[in-house]
């Protein structure tokens, strides 16, 4: 279960919560532009655009959650079990896996436009990374400093979707999310309206009624409401520092704090919050055990080389 926004200020920021009952040894990763990117069923890439962010390397493999490249388009994928499903090779089209498709994306493409094109030919494989590894159901969030994507795998064929909300959170499929909207349109964060009868005095008896009825639990259709909601009302400004604390008050939200949501493993909770600045290329996080946020900038590393940096959490 997780989180992704993106918000839009002085700089464009996009970034998750990361909700996992187990770990998948996360950390920074960046890809240098000359590390060669290998695919299942593709051409290998030598030469690419560097990417930075989170995720875990397997056989000096990086698998990204959520990353961003150095032009400023992000992505990441998010739990999406049951409605996935993934496709046979395709002659006729570009066979990406799932876990090859952020690398895929951010090494070949600099924006929005681009991916939407690139997509067109893509069909993402039901080839798991390795026999330990399977097949994780995923859809994803995509962004870049003017707008937002969705993709989802599902029975009859891959959808793109574009996402005027600029959030995602996990199951149903993001066209039911769009819907579900107009049960909480009348929201707001004034004093509650009196629409019932003018005639009858009907008082506000606390601050914040004009939002009575938005959903507090964790499932991923209200957290979905009421990441929207929150974001729709953040204070924002031209300073850097208060909009990226207020991308984390954001996401913290909707955060998940152990041993409020059971799960098989034991406790879903959210082991980091990730916030990437698209302007300036840095990563912001914090995770659960610490709430100091700290900064990591791709321009800070030299990434014109052939070997994988990784930065513990």
């Amino acid at each position: 279960m997780c989180t992704c926004i993106n918000v839009y200020a002085n700089h464009t920021y996009f970034g998750r919560n990361l909700d996992l009952d187990y770990s998948f040894n996360e950390q920074i990763i960046i890809t240098p532009q000359n590390y060669k990117i290998k695919f299942k069923k593709e051409k290998e890439i030598d030469n690419h655009y560097a990417i930075i962010g989170i995720g875990t390397i397997i056989n000096n493999y990086p698998l990204y959650a959520d990353a961003i490249n150095e032009c400023g388009l992000a992505i990441s994928g998010l739990n999406f079990p049951d409605n996935c499903v993934y496709y046979k090779f395709n002659k006729n089209k570009v066979n990406i896996t799932p876990f090859e498709l952020p690398l895929y994306l951010l090494s070949k493409y600099k924006n929005i436009k681009q991916v939407k094109k690139a997509l067109k030919d893509i069909n993402i494989l039901d080839i798991p990374f390795s026999k330990e590894v399977g097949l994780t159901p995923l859809h994803f969030m995509i962004s870049d400093r003017k707008e937002s994507i969705v993709i989802e795998t599902l029975n009859n064929k891959m959808h793109v979707f574009n996402n005027p909300y600029n959030v995602l959170t996990n199951n149903p499929p993001f066209s039911y999310h769009h819907h579900n909207l107009s049960n909480y349109m009348q929201l707001h964060n004034d004093k509650a309206l009196n629409n019932i009868n003018k005639n009858i005095d009907i008082n506000n008896y606390s601050f914040g009624l004009g939002a009575y009825g938005l959903p507090g639990d964790f499932s991923s259709s209200s957290r979905f409401i009421k990441t929207f909601f929150v974001k729709s009302f953040l204070e924002l400004t031209n300073d850097e520092n208060n909009n990226i604390n207020q991308f984390f008050k954001c996401l913290e939200s909707v955060r998940m704090i152990k041993g409020v949501v059971k799960a098989k493993h034991g406790y879903e909770y959210t082991r980091y919050t990730s916030c990437y600045d698209l302007n300036s290329i840095t990563l912001s996080y914090k995770i659960y055990e610490n709430d100091e946020i700290k900064k990591v900038s791709l321009k800070k590393y030299n990434f014109n080389n052939d070997t994988l940096i990784s930065i513990n959490l």
